[in-house]
């Protein structure tokens, strides 16, 4: 266990994390700290480190390019029972984390999972992926408020993403049936993007403060999806979230959208921490492909 601090280092270390973590000018920060402090979870770094599995997949991002690797961490259900298949539930996380130290993404919704508690209730695997710095799971301004098309192909991290994913289904004991998408900010835009990418592969998705294309929204719109956003957000304009949302309603689809009152950017604290949400994610079961005619 680490030494505690004297009072008057310790209030210096809590400025200067303030001042990294807050936005700038309106945007998210653009560098992760390199000791992630875990919003409300007692978990330690070293604690988090030996919880989820450092691992990483070889990508070529694009054709006849030299291949990247791409790191990402897993988290495996307590108590695994040999013939028993469990959820996945897939981390996108914010412009904040990036980097290459193969942790910072653990911050927020990763560190909550892995407390005893969570574990107990919801025996699951947990995969966070890690966008390089500078790069991003989405090409688009985040702080738009008009929506940008999707791009045809995924950018380099996100495929590192879906290989990551992949290379979980083919050697991990998953229920295909219950595979859960969540992400925030940088990320929220991510798993608006992926799961116009692949609507069949999941069961769920909670995608935090992002937005997506709206012609895309008859692809997902089958999907159980409940969305949050705060309404005084100044990094991500709430109107991304509202138009997805109404684009996917006026296709026939019935998400659910909690728009959070006098809310700023962190409106992830509120959801993740809300016990309805995470039991409603879990109660979700993705429905047969063929019975959808799909």
């Amino acid at each position: 266990m680490r030494p505690a601090l004297p009072p008057t280092r310790f209030a210096a270390c809590c400025l200067l994390m303030s001042l990294f973590s807050a936005p700038i000018n309106g945007q998210e920060p653009t560098a992760p700290t390199k000791e992630p402090a875990v919003t409300d979870s007692p978990l330690t770094n070293d604690q988090l480190a030996e919880a989820y599995e450092a691992r990483s997949v070889r990508v070529s991002p694009k054709k006849n390019a030299d291949p990247v690797d791409f790191s990402y961490r897993l988290l495996k259900p307590a108590g695994a029972k040999p013939g028993t298949k469990y959820p996945l539930v897939i981390f996108l996380h914010g412009a904040g984390e990036r980097g290459s130290d193969n942790l910072a993404q653990l911050k927020y919704l990763p560190a909550w999972m892995a407390e005893e508690s969570a574990r107990a209730k919801y025996p699951c695997f947990v995969l966070a992926p890690q966008c390089r710095n500078d790069e991003k799971w989405v090409d688009i301004a985040w702080s738009e408020v008009k929506s940008t098309p999707q791009t045809p192909q995924p950018t380099a991290d996100m495929l590192g993403a879906i290989a990551a994913v992949e290379e979980t289904l083919t050697g991990e004991a998953v229920d295909p049936q219950r595979i859960y998408l969540t992400g925030l900010s940088m990320g929220g835009y991510g798993s608006w993007d992926l799961a116009a990418r692949m609507p069949q592969r999941f069961a769920a998705m909670i995608p935090i403060c992002g937005g997506a294309d709206e012609a895309t929204a008859g692809k997902i719109k089958d999907l159980p999806i409940w969305c949050f956003h705060g309404d005084t957000d100044q990094a991500v304009p709430v109107e991304r979230s509202r138009t997805i949302i109404a684009a996917i309603r006026a296709a026939g689809g019935e998400p659910k959208y909690s728009e959070l009152a006098g809310v700023g950017h962190d409106s992830w604290t509120p959801a993740y921490r809300d016990p309805a949400v995470l039991d409603w994610l879990f109660s979700q079961k993705r429905k047969d492909a063929k019975a959808k005619g799909r």
